[in-house]
């Protein structure tokens, strides 16, 4: 799953993210991306109840790697030499 967070969840989507959830804990690997700190994930799903047993779910025996530094994706332009 890509890109969590990048816009806020509306209508039914904090209760489709949790059934993915939900339904791949357990069974095997998820990659999840974001880039969004970990505590931020907790608003995105807008009940507190929902979004404890989804980050509980989610985090359960997970590897959490937090990279910093200049995006790969769109680096600076850098100077010609």
């Amino acid at each position: 799953m890509d890109e969590i967070g990048l816009r806020p969840l509306r209508d039914f989507e904090p209760e489709d993210v949790f059934e993915v959830i939900r339904l791949r804990y357990g069974h095997g690997a998820t990659v999840w991306t974001s880039n969004r700190a970990q505590e931020e994930w907790y608003p995105m799903f807008g009940d507190e109840l929902l979004a404890s047993a989804a980050m509980d779910r989610l985090l359960h025996d997970a590897v959490v790697l937090s990279i910093t530094g200049e995006s790969y994706r769109n680096p600076r332009k850098r100077p010609a030499a």
